[in-house]
């Protein structure tokens, strides 16, 4: 009996080793082990001894936890680098161009950032990617790649053009005025922070992947539902992507290298690799930089906060800030309703009217035409002024702090 008893647990012991062995050999990624500050924090599990060891980066998505538990990044808020003002941090910023691109802005008007440029078109530029394809996901990776052991405290990742559409209008459009007004503390503390506050195009919900019809303006959500699983292959894919656009922002050396550096180097592999065009391959990395560095599908910082904690523009807190917007919606709804007059009454005069004019309703028209260019002017002029005080707010810790509550 004893001896039968000793056979089964010798059966089980062997039984266990050779599927310790399996384990080992089929994932040699996880192990297992008591809790340790040697490993990575990004993969911890506060309810589980499950840890993964780097070498897993190119097969879980961001901030997976095979335990119980959600894991510790999507509630990352780092306060213990963050410092009293906005000085004393190292920050880079990294900004892809062409060789036609005029970045001579930089030099003009920022001279006292440092500014490293990657020329995706150009092999025997001085910094350049292995490959000029995806847009700026190439560069962004890239210098991730080539500096992760030597990161600054912030590193900001901006498009090559000053002005452009989808740069900050409370800040003219205007990366300079992006640039330097970025709180560091914002990123150090958050982690990860799109350079753009305002929802318009990306907020509350912009992708739906599993509606994998291609729509106009949205060509990236199919192209995304047919990559997901090649980039995240241990993930579902999420209902929801969304973000302000458009693929410009800063993150935390600490949030970086949360994540292992293989992971970048394989996303950087898929970029190569993939059939996709150079247009197509840099749309669907627009909407999942969030999820890389947050782990959320959706990263939507409520406006007002953001444009005040993230670049000093401080209204007072959101019923000023609303009301901020109503007047910019006032304004757009004039001079929508003006250029339809205008244009009516261009057609008039042109004899696209066939009727008889009507010298009343003329009159009338000329009248609302004139109520239109004041009303408009005096919105011009009061929103300017809101929106300098909001910036001249912004200078003042106190009233940053008001702004969030």
């Amino acid at each position: 009996m004893f001896a039968s008893k000793q056979a089964v647990l010798v059966t089980a012991i062997s039984t266990l080793l050779v599927l310790s062995y399996l384990f080992n050999w089929a994932f040699p990624w996880i192990t297992l082990e008591g809790p340790s500050t040697l490993v990575h924090p990004h993969f911890y599990n506060n309810n589980s001894i499950l840890h993964l060891t780097p070498t897993q980066g190119n097969l879980l998505g961001p901030f997976s936890s095979l335990g119980t538990g959600s894991g510790i990044a999507p509630g990352y808020s780092n306060q213990q680098n963050v410092k009293n003002s906005n000085t004393g941090y190292s920050r880079v910023v990294v900004i892809p161009c062409i060789s036609k691109d005029n970045i001579s802005w930089v030099g003009e008007f920022i001279p006292d950032q440092n500014v490293t440029f990657y020329t995706a078109d150009d092999q025997h530029s001085i910094r350049h990617p292995p490959r000029n394809k995806g847009n700026e996901v190439m560069v962004y990776l890239t210098y991730i790649i080539d500096h992760y052991h030597e990161l600054p405290d912030v590193i900001v990742f901006m498009h090559a053009h000053r002005h452009t559409w989808h740069n900050s209008d409370l800040l003219g459009f205007d990366a300079v005025e992006m640039i330097k007004r970025l709180r560091n503390s914002r990123v150090v503390r958050l982690g990860y922070v799109n350079m753009r506050c305002a929802w318009v195009p990306g907020c509350p919900e912009w992708l739906h992947p599993h509606t994998q019809e291609e729509l106009v303006g949205k060509q990236e959500q199919a192209w995304l539902a047919r990559s997901w699983h090649e980039l995240f292959p241990s993930e579902n894919l999420p209902l929801v992507l969304s973000q302000p656009c458009c693929a410009q922002f800063a993150v935390s050396r600490e949030r970086v290298l949360w994540i292992p550096i293989e992971r970048f180097i394989f996303y950087r592999d898929w970029l190569i690799e993939t059939p996709y065009s150079n247009y197509v391959s840099g749309r669907i990395w627009e909407f999942i930089w969030q999820y890389v560095f947050t782990g959320h599908e959706t990263h939507c910082p409520v406006e007002h906060i953001c444009y005040c904690d993230g670049f000093g523009v401080c209204f007072g807190g959101e019923i000023q800030y609303q009301r901020f917007i109503e007047l910019r919606t006032q304004k757009s709804h004039h001079e929508l309703e003006l250029r339809d007059l205008q244009q009516k009454q261009m057609d008039a005069s042109e004899g696209f009217k066939v009727a008889k004019p009507n010298a009343t309703l003329h009159e009338i028209e000329m009248g609302r035409e004139v109520y239109l260019q004041d009303r408009i002017s005096a919105l011009v002029q009061e929103i300017e002024d809101r929106r300098q005080e909001a910036l001249e707010r912004g200078q003042y810790s106190n009233d940053r702090v008001k702004d969030a509550d």
